[in-house]
């Protein structure tokens, strides 16, 4: 057996004592060791974070626009409704309130907090729990941008490794801005965006904000519905006192300031003056768009909306309408409800309105009306409401007659009606666009059946386009945020009778001036209706209760309806 010298000791050895070599070797071992998982661990997160679009972080939600028909942009919220801000749009007290209450290092740390990250690791140690979480503005950003949910130490270890790359892409300006417009500000308040909460909670750009809204909106950050000043001005206000304070731990502000500040007038709007669809007509817009537009691409917003409403008109009919209503409230002892007493209610007693206008030849919808008041009753009368048609189905039994080569009569519905059989008139009531039901008696040629506004225009506009039913519809087209052409909707026609026969129908409308009218009301003066073909197309407008009772003499009913008519061809 050969013998072999044992190597001397490493050089860095030979300071220490021998007897512990075996330890310190073990010792460096070891640490190479930790050391080595440490980077592997450090470049798997570094790997995993880097599988992430960093570019997201900028691609905020954008508003959806609306157009009318004229290309002019309308007051409407469809889908993702975020009001994005610039870091220069901020105010500067608002800066220095977000830095003192959230992340007070915000403009020297690069990203993480680490002495705040080390406090949090031993808090939740004791707790056995994530009581803790030590999260910068940075992170925040990270976490809102990447939906990073789950409180678990993989969550936290990805979470930071997205925070480097967040400060290694973007400067500190564009963080907080970005933070800004992804935060959550609680319900009713434009749910996201600093410069939504803004404008709901005080109607105001977020640059106009006081020294005291700014305290306030970054106050209820942390506790945006609890704190909401909708909910409790008075937490409201004491967050805004606790930002206050810390602005004067961190030497921003004295306490003479504070108490400038606080006694700055603070003005709340109201919730219901935060309406996200404003009338029938855009809620209807709505109800199309979530149709045609799938709810993730909705959301990410930057959509153009082109639609279908001549708002000069919209806005003309219903003043007309008021009017109407106006005038035969003076008749009679009618008292319209107010707003705060009813709002969300449907009153009995309280006479309304519905119309809808369709350009005759394409079935594009030009204005919709679903009742007097938007903010008192959200329901859609022009679509979801059948009203009894009375004298007003007369000209679905004139088309029936006509399309049966048999006389039309006037004002006699019944002596029209009889050679065809209530079948026959229902036949073609239908393919013009009324859904029924209809009696098999001689009460349906009078009128005994009931339809919508909306089934009446149809119906209408079918008469006058030459016996084809247009498809009515309310977007023409819609882009993305790429300005590409995602949705092009057009007109669609469906055959319902014979053009002479529809022409022919149409004898028993008044003409006035070149539009020509039919006012028709219930025998029990209880309904009341006018059919119009003018130069802005076909109009169905209905005027009632929505508990019907009587309104007034039928006479002045078909007067007053027709003064209606005149007003507009001459406006």
């Amino acid at each position: 057996m050969s013998w072999r010298p044992q190597e001397p000791p490493a050089r860095w050895l030979r300071k220490i004592p021998s007897r512990y070599h075996t330890f310190v070797r073990y010792l460096v071992r070891i640490s190479l060791a930790g050391m080595a998982a440490f980077g592997c661990f450090c470049l798997y997160y570094v790997g995993l974070a880097s599988s992430y679009d960093i570019a997201q972080v900028g691609k905020l939600p954008q508003r959806n626009i609306v157009y009318d028909r004229s290309n002019n942009e309308i007051d409407a919220v469809v889908g993702s409704n975020i009001d994005l801000i610039t870091f220069e749009d901020l105010p500067a007290f608002m800066v220095k309130a977000l830095q003192a209450r959230e992340d007070a290092e915000f403009f020297t740390h690069s990203g993480i907090h680490v002495r705040g990250l080390m406090r949090a690791t031993v808090r939740n140690v004791k707790d056995r729990k994530f009581t803790q979480g030590a999260s910068t503005l940075s992170m925040q950003l990270a976490r809102n941008t990447y939906e990073i949910r789950a409180k678990s130490l993989h969550r936290k270890f990805l979470e930071i490794a997205l925070t480097l790359r967040v400060e290694n892409h973007y400067d500190k300006p564009q963080i907080m801005a970005g933070y800004l417009n992804r935060i959550y500000f609680g319900v009713g308040a434009g749910h996201l965006g600093i410069q939504n909460a803004s404008k709901n909670y005080f109607g105001k750009h977020v640059s106009n904000l006081n020294e005291s809204e700014c305290a306030m909106l970054i106050g209820i950050i942390r506790g945006p519905h609890i704190f909401s000043p909708w909910r409790d001005l008075d937490a409201a206000k004491s967050q805004r006192n606790q930002v206050l304070d810390r602005m004067i731990a961190m030497k921003f502000i004295d306490d003479g300031e504070k108490q400038r500040i606080i006694a700055l007038p603070i003005h709340i709007t109201k919730p219901e003056d935060v309406a996200t669809e404003k009338s029938y007509a855009i809620q209807a817009v709505v109800r199309e768009v979530n149709k045609l537009v799938p709810e993730e691409e909705l959301q990410h917003g930057g959509l153009k909306i082109y639609t279908t409403l001549d708002m000069p008109w919209q806005r003309r009919l219903e003043g007309e309408l008021q009017k109407a209503l106006l005038s035969l409230e003076k008749d009679r002892d009618y008292s319209a409800p107010t707003i705060a007493q009813h709002a969300g209610t449907e009153n009995p007693n309280y006479l309304q309105m519905t119309a809808v206008t369709l350009e005759t030849k394409t079935g594009a919808i030009l204005a919709q009306i679903g009742g007097r008041e938007y903010e008192h009753s959200r329901f859609d009368r022009s679509n979801s409401a059948r009203r009894d048609l009375g004298t007003a189905f007369e000209i679905f039994v004139a088309a029936a007659a006509a399309e049966r080569g048999r006389p039309i009569y006037p004002g006699s519905p019944v002596a029209t009606g009889r050679p065809i059989g209530p079948q026959g008139v229902e036949r073609i009531a239908r393919r013009c666009g009324l859904t029924g039901p209809f009696l098999q008696t001689e009460d349906l040629y009078r009128g005994a059946v009931s339809a919508t506004p909306m089934e009446m225009a149809i119906g209408l506009s079918t008469l006058a386009n030459q016996g084809s039913r247009p498809r009515p519809y309310l977007v023409r087209e819609i882009r993305n945020s790429e300005n590409e052409v995602i949705v092009n909707n057009g007109p669609l026609y469906f055959p319902a009778l014979k053009p002479q026969a529809a022409r022919k129908s149409l004898s028993v409308l008044k003409e006035t001036k070149g539009t020509d009218v039919f006012t028709g009301a219930t025998g029990s003066e209880r309904e009341a209706w006018t059919l119009r073909l003018g130069p802005k197309g076909s109009t169905a407008i209905w005027v009632g209760f929505d508990k019907p009772q009587i309104i007034t003499q039928e006479t002045r009913l078909k007067k007053l309806l027709a003064e209606i008519a005149t007003r507009l061809d001459n406006n």
